[in-house]
C-alpha cells in the first residue's frame, strides 16, 4: 500500500471516530428511511446500539414519528438539496430521551434542535440525509424560566 493510500485510510478512520464521538447524534437516513449510520450520542440516549438500529426504518425505531410529518420534512432535502431544520420551540424533540442530567436538571427529557442536511454522492445525486440531533435542554430550560419569571413579574405589576 502506498503511503498516500495509507495516509487516506488512517485519516479515514479518524474521521469516522470523530463522527462516533462528538457530543451530537448523527442519523444518516436514505430515502426509504432506511437508518445507515446511527453514532454513540444515538446510542447512549436511546439505548439501542447501531448495530440494533441499521437497516431499519427510523419509522420502526421510533413510532411516535410522524410519517406523513417527517417525510414532508424531508423531501425538500432529498429533491432540492438543502437543509431543513427543527427547533425545540417548533417541537420539543423528535427522539424522546430522557434529561441525563437528572439531578441539576429541571426537565423531564431532552429538548432538540436538529439539522437535516443532504448527502450528495460524487455524482450529485442525494440518495442519504444526515440528521444532526443537538441537545438543547440547558436553552429551553432557561428560556422557559424566564417566561415563567416574566409572567411573576407582569402578576406582581398588576396587583400594585
Amino acid at each position: 500500500m502506498s503511503k498516500s493510500a495509507l495516509d487516506d485510510v488512517l485519516e479515514f478512520h479518524w474521521m469516522m471516530d470523530m463522527l462516533q464521538t462528538v457530543d451530537v447524534g448523527i442519523v444518516v437516513l436514505d430515502r426509504e428511511f432506511k437508518i445507515h449510520m446511527w453514532n454513540d450520542f444515538m446510542e447512549s440516549h436511546s439505548g439501542l446500539t447501531a448495530a440494533d438500529a441499521k437497516g431499519h426504518s427510523i419509522f420502526a425505531i421510533n413510532p411516535d414519528i410522524n410519517q406523513t410529518w417527517f417525510s414532508q420534512k424531508t423531501n425538500a432535502v432529498f429533491a432540492l438539496k438543502i437543509r431543513s431544520f427543527m427547533t425545540w420551540e417548533q417541537r420539543p424533540y423528535l427522539f424522546k430521551f430522557a434529561n441525563y442530567r437528572p439531578i441539576t436538571g429541571t426537565e423531564d427529557f431532552m429538548y432538540q434542535n436538529i439539522a437535516i442536511s443532504p448527502l450528495t454522492s460524487a455524482t450529485g445525486a442525494v440518495d442519504y440525509i444526515s440528521m444532526m440531533i443537538y441537545d438543547t435542554t440547558d436553552k429551553a430550560a432557561a428560556k422557559k424560566q424566564l417566561e415563567a419569571l416574566q409572567v411573576h413579574v407582569d402578576e406582581s405589576n398588576e396587583l400594585t
